[in-house]
């Protein structure tokens, strides 16, 4: 179990429904070492915002939906990866297929998170990440097993594991 550093954890958070928004920004303020510096509707909202932040001022981690109008989650990663790599992105979502999860992952995302995730756990992801971690909801994570189970056996290659670490 992670615990939140001594140093302030500068989170944003991007989802079109203002409800998830309000929510998120709700829990969030019960955490003393999170805040909340910046909220976006979409993608573009979120990357217009970026350009007019200081360094100081960016955010740490972003969480960010999957499916939203226009650029997806996923883009949303994407792109910010590449503009501004300091900051982790965490897939905060209802979507828990194969194809989600693995393209979010491929994109660059720190972590992949259920929005039914409870309020306790989802501060303590947003820890483990800060801290260089890769959380993810557990059905998300044996999912992600599975897939690169499931990718070793398509290649015919073994490793040379044995049972137990195949299991």
């Amino acid at each position: 179990m992670h615990t939140i550093s001594s140093e302030l954890i500068k989170v944003g958070i991007v989802d079109d429904n203002k409800s998830t928004v309000s929510s998120l920004q709700e829990v969030l303020s019960y955490a003393p070492k999170i805040k909340v510096v910046l909220t976006a509707k979409s993608g573009d909202d979120l990357f217009e915002k970026l350009k007019f932040a200081d360094t100081e001022g960016l955010p740490d981690i972003i969480i960010t939906d999957v499916n939203m109008p226009g650029m997806s989650g996923i883009e949303v990663v994407r792109q910010g990866k590449a503009l501004y790599p300091s900051i982790r992105f965490m897939m905060l979502t209802v979507f828990d297929d194969n194809k989600n999860v693995f393209q979010a992952i491929s994109s660059g995302a720190n972590g992949y998170i259920l929005k039914k995730t409870p309020p306790g756990k989802l501060l303590e992801y947003i820890a483990e990440a800060q801290s260089g971690g890769a959380p993810m909801t557990s059905s998300i994570a044996t999912q992600v097993l599975k897939m690169f189970s499931s990718m070793n056996n398509e290649k015919g290659e073994d490793y040379n594991l044995s049972d137990r670490e195949k299991q």
